[in-house]
């Protein structure tokens, strides 16, 4: 009988020591690493974080060429990230192309096409200013693990993309394709101002959302691209109606769409879940802050944190980098307390820059966070849609 009990009494051990190493942040390292502070890779549950990746050689140069041969080598180097942490570029489920120009890209899809035989991933297309002038494009993903569930879901009579997916389901979670101003089931462009082009982006989503179960109410994070800034409020009117309630953590910046016809691209994460908590923490000075009517500082969702972009500048610290991404981080740090993280179960970052000449400065100040482990990352350069913050960072916690 006490071996009995002893035996049972190490299983059990066993069991929650196996769920720990399941849910628990690990990074993927690849040779000497960079020497910046990002992870190629970071996996968490069942999901691979992957950083954004640009042409470069061992030395961190980027290797001149074509979009398309830069498009094939920074895939084939994903591809290889993915095989070290578990899964492969089939497994791919949200994928980010940053361009440098807009021009470069079909001949981005040319190589980018060839990489999925059937079922590709979901992707947004965005032009943004990359942090080494050479390159041509950079690519972020999140993949899906070798053995876990990757669903294609497409609406019924939508037309089909050879480039994405519009929705790829695994378990709980939806990620969405960035989504902009067309008719899904003859492809034809919506014309109309940004308010009716948000209102054609959010109704379309939420016929992805129907097809995997889901409303907009289980909507957890949102990235938001408009075309021009000085209509950022007029495309929060629009939003808003859809998200009536704890709206989902949001980014919100200015970049150029493919197509010039184009005001505003969505990308939207949704995770199906009866254990959802919208944070909205304190201010610095420790005091409740009114929360706001279009975005939430962070969605909880079961052991995942969604957290908001967020901008850290103030009268001290204008046109300072370094200080403006410490206080991004500040204001971060708060909202992840008050959902019960920390800052070790950050797995993934998206930094919005608005020159990346002053990568380093940022850097730096990011460092003074995040000192080891360092979650998965991709920076680009960016314009915010509010004067004069440098700098916006979103990120996302799993515990």
């Amino acid at each position: 009988m006490q071996l009995r009990r002893v035996v049972f009494s190490s299983l059990i051990v066993l069991i929650l020591l196996l769920a720990v190493r399941l849910s628990a942040k690990e990074v993927v390292k690849m040779g000497a690493g960079s020497g910046l502070p990002f992870s190629p890779a970071v996996k968490a549950g069942s999901f691979v974080y992957v950083s954004g990746a640009l042409a470069t050689n061992e030395k961190g140069q980027v290797v001149p060429g074509t979009v398309q041969e830069q498009t094939k080598q920074v895939l084939n180097r994903l591809g290889t990230v993915l095989k070290a942490s578990g899964s492969r570029l089939e497994n791919a489920a949200s994928v980010n192309v940053y361009l440098r120009n807009a021009d470069d890209f079909e001949a981005m899809n040319e190589v980018y096409r060839g990489f999925w035989s059937k079922d590709p991933p979901t992707r947004t297309t965005v032009v943004t200013d990359l942090v080494l002038p050479e390159a041509l494009v950079e690519i972020a993903m999140v993949a899906i693990k070798d053995g876990a569930e990757r669903r294609v879901v497409h609406p019924a009579g939508w037309n089909k993309s050879p480039n994405y997916s519009y929705g790829i389901q695994s378990g709980d979670t939806l990620f969405l394709a960035g989504l902009v101003a067309r008719n899904m089931k003859d492809n034809s462009i919506v014309a109309g101002d940004i308010g009716l082009q948000t209102q054609t982006v959010l109704n379309n989503a939420g016929e992805i959302l129907k097809a995997a179960g889901m409303t907009h109410a289980d909507v957890a994070s949102s990235r938001v691209f408009v075309t021009d800034a000085a209509k950022f409020q007029d495309m929060n009117a629009a939003y808003r109606p859809f998200f009536p309630k704890d709206p989902p953590a949001r980014a919100t910046v200015k970049a150029a769409l493919m197509n010039s016809s184009y005001q505003v691209e969505i990308t939207l994460l949704a995770v199906k879940s009866s254990d959802r908590e919208a944070i909205n923490p304190p201010g610095p000075d420790g005091k409740p802050v009114q929360p706001s009517p279009n975005y939430s500082s962070g969605i909880r969702v079961g052991n995942r944190l969604y957290v908001a972009g967020m901008v850290g500048s103030t009268e001290s610290n204008k046109g300072d980098m370094k200080a403006q991404t410490g206080e991004s981080l500040k204001n971060i740090g708060r909202t992840i307390r008050a959902a019960g993280f920390d800052r070790s179960q950050v797995v993934e970052s998206i930094v919005y820059v608005t020159d990346v000449r002053q990568f380093q400065a940022m850097n730096e100040g990011y460092r003074e966070t995040f000192t080891k482990d360092f979650p998965a990352r991709t920076t680009v350069g960016i314009e915010i849609v509010i004067p004069d913050p440098l700098v916006e960072i979103m990120l996302t916690a799993v515990k």
